[in-house]
């Protein structure tokens, strides 16, 4: 498999370039992580302390260092506008899987941009040997499944009461596509 941690890839789209998070991106992330529009259908509440939203990215940073997943940064081609994120988690070499998922700012929304840039993840994730994407959502996430079922995806089933957010159970629905 061409997954390689030692050589993250930027991949650009029409309108954005995709880059390796760093650590120096949770400046941008704050204050998405902080809208608790952005963070309902997640499994964390909105973060109010942005050294919470650091130690989220350097974990995410840890994980593209060990080879585990690659996160990137979206941004504008235009003006480098910071948008969002995407990632490939969970990847698994041994059964050629691993899991996607994407965070964009209520600025950015409607603008078609994580379409796009999971387009193109997906693209790379089958030329670098994956064979399998997952991805969950919170059940009434209405926005991400329809995105996820545009982009192929089949809902393969029900966790129920998989995530505990505010005192309570959540469920999730789960999608997969075979590349």
């Amino acid at each position: 498999m061409i997954l390689d941690p030692k050589r993250l890839p930027i991949l650009e789209t029409e309108r954005l370039r995709l880059e390796p998070l760093t650590a120096a991106d949770a400046t941008h992330l704050y204050p998405i992580m902080g809208d608790p529009e952005v963070m309902a259908y997640w499994d964390v509440p909105e973060v109010e302390d942005p050294d919470i939203v650091a130690g989220v990215v350097q974990g995410q940073v840890d994980a593209m260092t060990g080879g585990r997943a690659i996160y990137w940064a979206m941004r504008t081609l235009a003006d480098r506008a910071f948008v969002g994120s995407c990632e490939l988690s969970e990847i698994d070499r041994g059964h050629r899987r691993a899991e996607i998922g994407f965070m964009v700012g209520r600025d950015a929304w409607d603008r078609g941009y994580p379409l796009e840039a999971m387009r193109t993840v997906i693209a790379f994730a089958a030329t670098s040997g994956l064979r399998r994407l997952s991805a969950r959502t919170h059940l009434g996430a209405r926005r991400s499944e329809a995105l996820l079922e545009t982009l192929g995806f089949t809902e393969e089933g029900l966790l129920r009461g998989h995530i505990l957010k505010d005192g309570e159970r959540r469920d999730c629905r789960m999608f997969g596509l075979l590349l």
